[in-house]
């Protein structure tokens, strides 16, 4: 059986898809929604969902790697396997951070496939990689480096038909085995433009069936500091995960914060702790009360709520409760004028 076939050969090798599809077991009820099962938060809730593509995109140092190896320690802790295709460390980097977090080296002598390819998945590519899926049978597949990849197969990754060719000669067909597929990509530059979204083409969005998240830093990373960055959902196709998440605007989920202590080179502790574990009131809007001030301090004269709602990107709803906390802290003034509450810049906001 093969992975993939990029060189358009007839026959057996390709599945037959244009029949029709059982539908009984949803018709009869036995059917079960897909939940995310692969890897999970310190509160137990799952990240990724089985036989699924995922996307995690993130600015650099951001600790995407950090955050799929976690997820892949603790696979590896359950007594399951895991492939990493690395198409930008190396061998040292990924199995050296699998050890600083805890895993044991049995585990991953065993139960760890660690693959760095240099050349395009044809002929015996594919059969190595396959030969791997069917001897570990691994619950989670991990892709780092998309843009690497796309270019290592002379695709383009601003192409939304290379994009979606990707998928069908990759990632589509290791989701088949049944791992949950998660691939690490880097989001675009300008942080006003990103919306959340990965660099290229957005096809990498669409054909998402699993769930793509996005992790923002907040504390710098290091070896002997803590760092932590925002895990947020951008898209959750099968639809349980947003349920344990906050919404922050934006079409935006915060889902989790991922911490780590790092205690020298050779030990740091991981953890993922869920949004929703926080206190009360805790989470600020910070990005969308930063575009706020910055707006009425292009507009000296004032303006009225619904005029900063039309000004300002963003969720409504997110956008309204910045303006009222901006109100409330003594950022922003606001003053009845005739039938309209008028606000103006009081002090300057500095972003968290």
């Amino acid at each position: 059986m093969s992975v993939v076939n990029l060189r358009g050969d007839s026959g057996d090798q390709y599945p037959r898809t244009w029949k029709p599809v059982d539908l009984e077991a949803i018709l009869d009820g036995s059917w079960e929604r897909p939940q995310p099962t692969v890897g999970y938060r310190d509160d137990g809730e799952g990240l990724f969902y089985p036989g699924r593509c995922h996307l995690v995109a993130a600015e650099a140092e951001a600790g995407k790697s950090w955050l799929a190896l976690h997820a892949v320690a603790q696979e590896l802790a359950r007594g399951n396997a895991c492939v990493y295709l690395d198409f930008e460390d190396d061998e040292g980097g990924i199995a050296g951070r699998l050890l600083t977090m805890g895993a044991l080296p049995d585990a991953i002598r065993k139960r760890f496939a660690y693959i760095h390819p240099e050349n395009p998945v044809f002929g015996v590519g594919s059969d190595d990689l396959t030969q791997v899926l069917f001897e570990l049978a691994p619950t989670l597949v991990v892709l780092d480096g998309v843009t690497e990849a796309m270019s290592l197969h002379d695709l383009e990754l601003k192409d939304n038909s290379d994009v979606a060719k990707f998928s069908r000669i990759l990632t589509r067909p290791l989701s088949q085995h049944g791992a949950a597929v998660v691939m690490l990509d880097h989001v675009v530059k300008d942080r006003e433009a990103r919306g959340g979204h990965a660099i290229g083409g957005v096809h990498k969005l669409n054909g998402l069936n699993g769930a793509m998240y996005v992790l923002e830093n907040r504390e710098q990373f290091g070896i002997g500091r803590r760092g932590r960055s925002s895990l947020k959902i951008r898209k959750d196709r099968p639809g349980q995960l947003r349920r344990t998440a906050v919404p922050v605007g934006e079409g935006l989920f915060w889902y989790a914060d991922l911490v780590i202590q790092s205690h020298g080179p050779e030990f740091a502790e991981v953890s993922l702790a869920a949004a929703a574990e926080r206190e009360a009131g805790a989470f600020r809007p910070t990005v969308i009360m930063s575009r706020i001030c910055k707006t009425l301090a292009a507009n000296p004269e004032g303006l009225s709520g619904r005029a900063v709602e039309g000004l300002v990107t963003g969720d409504s709803g997110t956008k309204r409760a910045a303006l009222e906390m901006l109100v409330n802290e003594g950022y922003v003034t606001a003053e009845i004028s005739g039938r309209a509450k008028i606000h103006k810049l009081a002090r300057a906001f500095d972003e968290d």
